[in-house]
């Protein structure tokens, strides 16, 4: 994987191979953050990034400028991925929480100005996430949560969601908190 913007643009990343992962592609990746540079101050942005994996995404705000970063992923091995890389970054705002999304999700009291969720495809709690994360204020004013997702997922039905965009096999949908 590759950071495409940024301090550390261009540098390519290789995560172990027996990570138990389904990174986002580079395409999806870069369509994500064209429409990102558009709505957010990256420097401003205190990010939450569920089922982080590779930290493929956290990567990229860390290269863009993002204040913090918190990662959450229940594979130890992802975990200690991620925590290398942002030494090797020299990203001192980002904290790797070894945990299940949706259990951290429903406990925790803080909130992020935009949160990114990258469940498994075969993830069969995507609503009960989006709602826990709404109805738990996980969102600051003015906050984004991004899902990633397949195609089968849909969330058009929650009030909160503004937009789908798709990227070959990779969906993301946008939810939004008004001010």
């Amino acid at each position: 994987m590759r950071i495409i913007s940024g301090y550390h643009k261009g540098r390519t990343i290789r995560a172990p191979k027996n990570l138990p992962v389904r990174p986002t592609t580079d395409m999806a990746k870069e369509g994500l953050f064209n429409i990102l540079n558009n709505w957010v101050d990256f420097d401003e942005l205190d990010v939450l990034d569920l089922f982080c994996g590779t930290g493929n995404i956290s990567f990229e705000f860390v290269s863009r400028g993002a204040e913090s970063v918190t990662c959450v992923d229940a594979s130890a091995k992802c975990a200690a991925f991620v925590k290398s890389t942002f030494d090797e970054l020299k990203f001192e705002s980002g904290t790797i929480i070894k945990a299940d999304a949706l259990r951290f999700v429903e406990s925790s009291k803080r909130k992020w100005n935009l949160i990114f969720a990258d469940p498994p495809y075969s993830y069969d709690q995507y609503p009960n996430l989006v709602d826990t994360i709404l109805e738990n204020g996980l969102l600051a004013e003015d906050g984004i949560l991004i899902i990633e997702h397949p195609e089968e997922v849909d969330f058009t039905s929650v009030k909160q969601h503004t937009q789908t965009r798709n990227y070959g096999r990779v969906h993301f949908s946008f939810f939004e908190l008004e001010a």
